[in-house]
């Protein structure tokens, strides 16, 4: 793992009866949705229009004991979600899901995603009124529905009325008194499922291996533009905004993003990842005696480059499972020290070998080059780099935390340059021609690639950092100065 962090998991059930366990339900889903997002999780209970919520900054297990579990009651609807900040600051306030109240009722959203004209759609409502009290762009998509709800006859024609403003990014479960409605956006950046339990519950979810967590069996991938409504009438679906865009599944999904045990339109992660390792060994063979991976995210990488080219796979490094994104090195540690706190060398695998090293991304490179000199130190000859992604050289608008090119190590150092700064014998980063055949689908294309080749599947949004709901006054021009470009 080389410091590019996940977006968001969200997860919902709709069960026709009042349930009791419904909110361990989501409690389990969201554990299976952890590695999404790590900095805060919520789940919020409907019982008859009466909301239930529970909330905070931490790891689920963290935010949600036995007791908070209990104190959501009952209910026969509920959504959670697991976040990281791609968009507004790792803040309690932005905590999700978000809830509403409204003059038609009560809503409940949880977003995966990032909008590209959300500073546009918040700056429009404040002029007219509206008061935010978070830093996230999913206020915005809540405020959009809940005004689009003033003149519409449903909660799902005003979210298809909202979808005609927003633009970008965003798979959504959204709550209502009386319905759970499924929506993901017209290029289907973002994964998005459901599926059906044997006492015949609806759960939505971020990823399919969460469906498994909660006993649902998987019924299908939500289309993209879809709106899919669950209510105790009937389940139906709005496909209104299902053509309004060309296919742009983001492709870091299948590298990074969802665990290997996820099935994410029709494809398998696991597979995608074996033959990721695959086309790494065909373009940048290597002498050497064994192959790892960097846990957890480039084993599946390392077992595919093994199978291809021969060369016995061997686990390298062991991950502390105990550790999350939670754990802060003390300011006098190094970040050797904090690399060692989560990984640790399996010295016999490595110790006088030429090690082939598998990982999923070069993003900033500072870990890369820790965890070769560990690999050094513990005695390996040689290492050999092998990146199971595109060189990293643009920003990502659509749900992660890389807005700024700047920072990226490829877009200011050649490969020998990479290599030489992060300490290894040789460097290979899988092609642009390879990565869109990851997915066994057949398709090469409907895939968005911005991150490694610049072209993105809508505009760029004009105000592109992460924080720009939170400026200082000093840098936005005066107290009623505007954002600067």
């Amino acid at each position: 793992m080389n410091e590019l962090h996940e977006e968001c998991g969200i997860f919902g059930i709709f069960s026709p009866n009042n349930k009791d366990d419904i909110a361990r339900t989501v409690y389990y889903g969201l554990h299976a949705l952890q590695h999404r997002g790590q900095e805060g999780c919520g789940i919020a209970v409907d019982d008859d229009g009466i909301f239930s919520v529970h909330k905070d900054l931490g790891l689920v297990n963290e935010v949600f004991d036995r007791k908070a579990v209990a104190s959501l009651g009952s209910g026969n609807i509920a959504v959670g979600h697991v976040r990281y900040s791609t968009s507004g600051s790792n803040d309690r306030s932005n905590v999700q899901p978000i809830v509403v109240n409204h003059i038609k009722g009560r809503m409940a959203l949880a977003h995966n995603g990032n909008l590209t004209n959300s500073y546009e759609l918040r700056s429009e409502l404040e002029l007219n009124g509206s008061i935010f009290h978070t830093t996230s762009d999913t206020e915005v998509i809540s405020y959009i529905i809940t005004k689009e709800r003033l003149t519409s006859p449903s909660i799902e024609v005003a979210v298809s009325r909202a979808m005609d403003k927003i633009r970008g990014a965003y798979s959504l479960i959204i709550m209502s008194p009386s319905k759970l409605i499924a929506v993901r956006d017209p290029n289907g950046f973002r994964p998005l499922c459901y599926g059906v339990t044997e006492s015949g519950e609806y759960v939505v979810a971020s990823e399919s291996c969460a469906l498994n967590a909660v006993g649902a069996r998987f019924t299908r991938d939500v289309k993209r533009g879809e709106i899919l409504v669950f209510s105790k009438e009937k389940v139906y679906s709005i496909t209104d905004h299902c053509n309004a865009a060309e296919p742009a599944m983001c492709i870091f999904e299948y590298i990074y993003f969802a665990r290997p045990d996820s099935i994410i339109d029709g494809c398998s992660v696991h597979e995608a990842r074996l033959r990721a390792g695959a086309f790494l060994a065909k373009e940048h063979p290597a002498d050497a005696d064994v192959v790892i991976g960097v846990p957890d995210s480039g084993i599946d990488g390392a077992i595919g480059y093994s199978e291809e080219s021969g060369i016995p796979y061997g686990i390298g490094l062991i991950k502390n499972k105990y550790i999350g994104r939670t754990f802060i090195a003390p300011e006098q540690e190094t970040r050797e020290q904090a690399v060692k706190m989560k990984l640790n060398v399996v010295s016999h695998t490595v110790k006088g070998k030429r090690v082939v090293l598998i990982d999923d991304s070069i993003v900033r490179g500072t870990t890369s080059a820790v965890i070769v000199k560990l690999l050094k130190d513990a005695g390996a000859k040689e290492v050999h780099m092998r990146v199971t992604a595109p060189k990293f050289i643009n920003a990502c608008y659509y749900g992660t935390d890389i807005d700024d090119p700047a920072c990226l190590i490829a877009n200011n150092l050649s490969e020998e340059q990479i290599a030489k700064r992060i300490g290894v014998d040789s460097l290979g980063f899988l092609s642009l021609e390879n990565v869109v055949k990851l997915p066994d689908n057949g398709k090469t294309k409907g895939y968005c690639l911005g991150c490694f080749n610049g072209r993105y599947p809508t505009d760029v949004p004009a105000f592109r950092k992460k924080t720009r709901f939170e400026k200082k006054i000093s840098e936005n021009g005066g107290e009623d100065g505007k954002e600067p470009q």
